[in-house]
């Protein structure tokens, strides 16, 4: 099971919630939102910072070959960036992918809500 720390997104206006517009994701036994690179939890009166964690399911090792090819992520590529263990992946087509070099690597699959 999942598990998260208690870092909070400071002055967060939005309400995050079913159609809010941000990308819904399942993690461990809650949703959170994908806000501007941020995993945003509600939380009462305010909102929680999440990180997808390294686990068997959504491992950090190198995996040349799995990953795409042709396209370089980045801050500007166009894919949701996600915080994942200590680095940030790109959510493409339901994975995580993580820029490495000269290759892409495929950190695993992330359920939508």
């Amino acid at each position: 099971m999942a598990t998260s720390t208690h870092a909070t997104h400071a002055d967060h206006a939005h309400q995050h919630g079913p159609g809010c517009g941000h990308t819904a994701i399942r993690h461990g036994d809650h949703v959170d939102y994908l806000h501007d690179g941020h995993l945003h939890h509600p939380h009462g009166d305010h909102v929680d910072e999440h990180v997808i964690e390294t686990s068997s399911t959504n491992p950090a090792q190198c995996t040349p070959g799995k990953g795409c090819t042709g396209h370089v992520h980045g801050p500007a590529c166009g894919h949701e960036s996600v915080p994942h263990g200590d680095h940030v992946d790109y959510l493409v087509s339901g994975r995580l992918h993580h820029p490495h070099g000269d290759h892409c690597d495929d950190h695993g699959p992330l359920t939508g809500a």
